[in-house]
């Protein structure tokens, strides 16, 4: 097997593209150095090594089934678990007083992404544990977080994020999970959650749900939505557990991919007082909720990418090994195979899965280190600049990896031939664990809607402006170096391309053509993701060069090949924004008058 990771390119990121040693001058990090984030990334490869990779084909072929009365799960899923508890790599980011190590986020999402890479199904119980942790700390009262937050940090407790219901799926307004006011303060929950990963086992002490649901009286759709803590089993003044709560497991659903991590239909108050917590403010549940579905959905989009970054060292390692075929000019019989990576067609599926996947984990590191930016900034105007790019760089970061990470993994199936259709090797079940990603915290459709009809037009427009001044800057940087202008130019005129379609696009909305307005915002998320993904390999490809200027002979084919896959992308990638384009300021109507009848 080759290796989890390319470490090599692991440190490029944090240290050459995205200098993370910076982060230490900041007070909230001074107690690290690159040392210190070097120890965590090593441990983090040696425990996902050892104790996640070797079980999860396995999980995979036995998936989590339920007797009627538990769960069952492989027992080498706790083993790992508890190693990664004890590690602490759960509360990695965590501030130091809530007992986590204060990492910044950008390397705790490093270690995050090796540990999807060696196995996603036992890898999601602790990270979106980390999430809900996360949503308490910042919207839960004191006493949640210390009855409750604190254990999850440690890994006694684990946590989910109840929204989706069997009737409402993605349209969240309409969930109908009803919460009643007790005269203690607490409220009983009614309701069913569909789609809750995480939702039973016996892997932590306890299970916390974050559960969206409505009070009596509540204004219709999502304004009338709250948030409220239901834990598995109730917990006593004194931190111990107490009685079962009435959430109950309905059944189990069984999916094409993720197969380790338990998916579990719920019932809440069916047949028995189910106690639940409010957190924050009535009526304000959605946006608490967002605070964990805008993390979940950065872990989304590096958990896709990594998906796709294993399928692409596999198929690369294979490649270099798997004699077939000889050289198209080559007209002998009798001569020997050559190593399939020796053919072109071969190079192409290689550096198109390089490109994608190299790019998407360098944009969700970006992100990461956008977060960690927003924490250390003592100017409010700077703070609120670094939170509007994240706003319009969250939904590009969830969908695009998901998209094209998963044609990654196809791409990886397609070197391997026939034998990667076969369960012998991994890229099949990489491909079927990442097809979960376009669907998962919101479709691809979703992130579509989100950026076109609100993140563009954020505060007149603001967050775009902020995106497009620091792709200026990169142009600019680029256009000085002779060896980048042309990707320099490249990328300003599909600027200029990205901005006219978007104002046409905002003109339409203007006069109230909605469904017009927002038809073809699948279309719209690619040319903008194309063009965010482009400047993102335009940066690496600075950073590259940089390193190249003194690089030693070992280093050098690593630098011209993230030049290399720069080039690919502009060349062969970012001309499809145009096209894109296009048809978006045509407004073309073809999908949205299609007749339903006429299929």
């Amino acid at each position: 097997m080759p290796p989890l990771i390319n470490r090599r390119d692991f440190d490029f990121l944090l240290y050459e593209f995205l200098d993370v040693s910076g982060l230490t001058k900041f007070a909230r990090y001074a107690t690290h150095d690159r040392s210190t984030f070097d120890s965590v990334l090593d441990a983090a490869h040696t425990l996902a090594e050892e104790k996640f990779q070797p079980h999860a084909a396995k999980l995979d072929a036995n998936e989590p089934h339920f007797d009627g009365e538990r769960v069952h799960i492989l027992p080498e899923v706790k083993e790992a678990l508890e190693a990664f508890n004890e590690g602490g790599f759960l509360a990695a980011a965590f501030d130091a007083d809530c007992g986590g190590l204060q990492l910044p986020y950008t390397v705790s999402c490093a270690t995050q992404a090796i540990f999807s890479a060696a196995n996603a199904g036992t890898a999601a119980y602790p990270f979106l544990t980390a999430a809900a942790a996360n949503l308490l700390r910042a919207h839960g009262s004191k006493e949640q977080q210390e009855r409750y937050m604190k254990p999850m940090l440690t890994g006694r407790y684990f946590g989910t994020m109840c929204l989706s219901e069997p009737q409402a799926g993605s349209s969240l307004g309409d969930i109908k999970t009803r919460a009643t006011p007790q005269p203690d303060g607490t409220y009983h929950l009614q309701g069913n959650k569909m789609w809750i990963s995480g939702g039973e086992h016996d892997l932590s002490e306890n299970i916390i749900h974050l559960v969206l649901a409505r009070l009596d009286g509540a204004p219709p759709g999502v304004k009338g939505i709250s948030l409220f803590l239901v834990p598995r089993y109730r917990v006593n003044p004194d931190g111990t557990r107490g009685v079962r709560n009435g959430v109950r497991l309905a059944g189990l659903n069984h999916k094409m991919g993720y197969r380790g991590t338990v998916n579990c239909a719920l019932n809440f108050g069916e047949k028995e007082p189910c106690v639940g917590t409010l957190v924050g403010k009535p009526n304000q549940g959605l946006a608490c909720m967002f605070h964990m579905m805008n993390e979940a959905r950065i872990g989304v989009g590096l958990g896709a990418a990594m998906s796709g970054y294993a399928g692409y060292l596999f198929s690369l390692d294979y490649a270099k090994q798997r004699p077939q075929g000889r050289p198209a000019g080559n007209k002998n019989p009798e001569s020997r195979p050559v190593m399939i990576i020796e053919h072109a067609d071969v190079r192409r599926m290689l550096l198109q899965q390089k490109s994608y996947v190299e790019g998407a984990v360098a944009l969700c590191l970006y992100c990461a280190r956008l977060v960690d930016e927003e924490r250390v900034a003592e100017d409010p105007k700077q703070r609120e600049d670094l939170h509007l790019l994240l706003e319009i760089l969250t939904p590009v970061a969830k969908a695009w990896p998901s998209e094209f990470g998963l044609e990654a993994n196809k791409l990886a199936i397609q070197v391997l031939g026939g034998y990667g259709y076969t369960r012998d090797y991994p890229v099949e079940r990489f491909y079927r664990d990442n097809r979960l990603n376009p669907i998962h915290e919101g479709t691809n459709g979703i992130q579509a809607l989100d950026l076109l009809g609100r993140k563009v037009s954020l505060q007149n427009g603001a967050a775009l402006r902020l995106l497009l001044t620091r792709l200026s800057e990169t142009v600019t940087r680029a256009a000085a170096d002779p060896e980048l202008a042309e990707y320099a130019k490249a990328l300003g005129a599909a600027m200029d391309v990205v901005k006219g379609t978007t104002q046409a696009l905002l003109q339409v909305a203007q006069r109230n053509e909605t469904e017009r307005f927002l038809a073809n915002a699948h279309l719209y998320l690619e040319m903008f993701g194309h063009l965010v993904m482009a400047w993102i390999w335009l940066q690496q490809a600075l950073a590259a060069r940089a390193g190249l200027a003194h690089a030693q002979a070992a280093d050098r084919n690593f630098y011209l090949g993230k030049l290399r896959a720069c080039q690919y992308f502009f060349r062969y990638e970012l001309p499809k924004a145009h096209r894109q384009a296009e048809l978006l300021v045509k407004m073309d109507d073809t999908c949205l008058h299609m007749p339903a009848a006429a299929f």
